[in-house]
């Protein structure tokens, strides 16, 4: 360890010399740590578009460490459901505020179960693939790449003491060679010379053996590692399937949501007329004065809701008024000689009776208004097809 500590200094300062892996395995671990990082980081947006709450992911964190299930936690759409409802019994569930409030907010408790349902399906099928192979396969490889990266500075290492050991042998020959003065009674420098160069011959020998040894572990090293490398791709398809499975699951939910929130829109566009329309009778026959002391029809006019982008047509004397009463026959409906409007239909609209018209999303009808009418409907016509329409599925065209 000392050894590797050692080499790894002398790498870092420039004074020893570094055993430099393949074009291929470096790119393999280029691809691994490019692997990992991205990986981090859609899991961590994708907890952050599941979860918004920092402080419920970190509560969720914690249970998952520790081990434990992680309770239960209502949804917002739930909450919101649970809070309609209760506002609904309190303002009187027969009211049309209260049936109003009943509606929307069961449509928010589907909602609310919808999430709950998207986020559990991706949470197994997409965040748990990518948990495990950050804290699974990735913290193999890890510790692989780091036990390769011992057995390289041992190999550098023993690389440098062979070096080291060759240039002293072979100055110790040079050293030998030199003729020696047997005028003494003892070549005392020759001796000695002698024995430094087999004492290094000894010392190569020694080197190029844990040389051999050091090289045949790195090897080993390197081939395990590059195996685990080249296991990325697999890791790849596999979370290609898993992308899959959570875009699947994404589109459903909205999907939901969106049938939902359709099928409330509808509720809502049949009921809206019926509500409104009472409540203006309701309000016009309290503040209505005595037959005998009629208002003047301007004051009458300026009492009703005024639509401005949409011709009234005027009230004619002998003719009743079926739209105030809240009753439409589409063959006592007259248009107006000129005004009216052209508008595209939204959404697809059932008609709920007789006096409504059916809708066709991106069709085509004309529309105009009618004196007492609510400002939420008005008459289209498609052909020889009349009948009342609810204005939040049109387009008004100029």
């Amino acid at each position: 360890m000392t050894t590797s500590l050692l080499q790894f200094t002398e790498e870092k300062l420039g004074q020893a010399e570094k055993t430099e892996l393949d074009a291929h395995f470096e790119n393999l671990l280029a691809r691994a740590d490019c692997t990992k990082n991205w990986t981090e980081k859609i899991l961590r947006q994708t907890e952050v578009l599941l979860q918004p709450n920092p402080s419920a992911r970190v509560e969720e964190f914690l249970y998952e460490k520790l081990d434990r299930k992680v309770p239960s936690r209502v949804t917002n759409g739930e909450l919101l459901a649970q809070y309609m409802t209760e506002a609904a019994n309190d303002f009187g569930p027969g009211t049309p505020y209260g049936k109003t409030l009943i509606k929307v907010g069961e449509t928010q408790r589907r909602l609310g179960a919808a999430e709950r349902d998207f986020i559990h399906s991706a949470s197994m099928n997409f965040l748990t693939p990518l948990r495990n192979f950050l804290e699974g396969d990735w913290r193999t490889i890890a510790k692989e790449r780091r036990i390769l990266q011992n057995r390289r500075l041992d190999l550098d290492a023993c690389k440098a003491r062979l070096k080291k050991a060759k240039a002293a042998e072979a100055k110790a020959a040079c050293e030998g060679d030199a003729v020696p003065d047997f005028q003494e009674t003892r070549p005392r420098n020759y001796v000695l010379s002698a024995s430094a160069s087999a004492l290094w011959s000894d010392e190569v020998e020694k080197a190029e053996h844990d040389l051999r040894l050091t090289q045949t572990e790195f090897d080993r090293q390197a081939e395990v590692t590059r195996l685990l490398l080249e296991g990325i791709s697999s890791t790849h398809v596999n979370h290609l399937r898993c992308l899959h499975e959570f875009v699947e699951s994404q589109t459903n939910y909205y999907a939901q949501c969106y049938q939902y929130m359709l099928e409330l829109q509808k509720q809502l566009g049949s009921s809206k007329g019926e509500i409104f329309s009472g409540t203006f009778v309701g309000n016009a026959e309290s503040a209505s004065p005595p037959p005998a002391a009629a208002s003047p029809p301007s004051v009458a006019a300026a009492a009703l809701p005024a639509v401005p982008t949409i011709p009234v047509v005027p009230t004619i004397v002998g003719v009743p008024n079926t739209v105030a009463e809240g009753v439409l026959n589409p063959n006592e409906v007259k248009p107006p000689a000129s005004g009216t409007r052209k508008a595209r239909v939204l959404y697809d609209y059932e008609a709920a009776d007789s006096t409504e018209l059916a809708l066709l999303a991106d069709e085509m009808i004309t529309v105009y208004s009618l004196p007492g009418m609510d400002p939420d409907w008005l008459i289209g016509e498609r052909g020889n097809q009349k009948g009342k329409v609810p204005v939040t599925y049109l387009e008004l065209l100029s």
